[in-house]
Parts: C-alpha cells; sequence; structure tokens
C-alpha cells in the first residue's frame, strides 16, 4: 500500500468531480466530441448543486484569451479532451490557465481514452488553504 504524503488539494471536490466523469464516460462512451462531453458535465454539474462556469475568459495580458471549458466552485479548473493522446501542450495549457485565474487545481480529462485517467495539474504559485 502506497501513503501519500502531505494533504491532497481539494479532495472531496476533486472525488466528486472525477465520478462525474466517470458516469459520463460510462454513458457516452469514448467516441463523442468535447462538445457532448461538455453539455454531459453540465447537466451533471445542475444535478449535484455545485456551483460552476462553463467558458470562462482570464485575463492574460491585458485582455481576455484564456478560455477554459470549466471552472468549478471557483476552486478547480476542468479541462475536456476527447484526442487520442494527451501531449505537453495540454498540461502548459493548463498551467496558463491556472496560473491566469490564480486557481490552484486544474484536472485534464481524456474522454478519448478506453479507460479514463483525469490528470490533476497544481499551480505552484497560489497557495491555498485545504478546505478538504
Amino acid at each position: 500500500m502506497r501513503t501519500i504524503k502531505g494533504n491532497v488539494i481539494e479532495k472531496d471536490l476533486s472525488y466528486q468531480l472525477v465520478g462525474i466523469f466517470f458516469r459520463i464516460h460510462k454513458e457516452l462512451g469514448r467516441f463523442c466530441r468535447e462538445r457532448q462531453y461538455g453539455d454531459a458535465l453540465e447537466r451533471e454539474l445542475k444535478t449535484s448543486g455545485l456551483r460552476y462556469e462553463r467558458e470562462r475568459s482570464y485575463l492574460v495580458g491585458g485582455r481576455f484569451s484564456n478560455r477554459v471549458d470549466f471552472t468549478i466552485e471557483g476552486r478547480i479548473i476542468v479541462d475536456l479532451k476527447a484526442k487520442r493522446f494527451l501531449e505537453e501542450n495540454d498540461f502548459f495549457q493548463m498551467k496558463r490557465y491556472l496560473k491566469s485565474a490564480s486557481i490552484k487545481l486544474g484536472i485534464i480529462v481524456n474522454f478519448r481514452a478506453k479507460y479514463i485517467h483525469p490528470k490533476r495539474v497544481l499551480n505552484n504559485e497560489v497557495i491555498v488553504t485545504n478546505r478538504s
């Protein structure tokens, strides 16, 4: 058994989101478009009562240029993908999102994979107290 040292950022909220991602993947499968996964996520978020913003733009360099798929409870950015493989650029993109939004945690989920593996990306430039 492996032990994780330290606190997990947004443990409860991210656990709840991962459950939603798995339900969506089971329902829609792996060959839909990102928009369809986004619509399904929005329905699930409404049902769950979680506060969210869809396709919100954040200010970078004096203009609104980074549009994120979802911001959940103002604490987690979710980036949906529907492609064969996640690439290094996907992680750099999430880092830009997190920095511009001053949010500590982002989750990238690729629904095209046979088995989804949501990836947590941390913004080390933001200090947040652990809310659970």
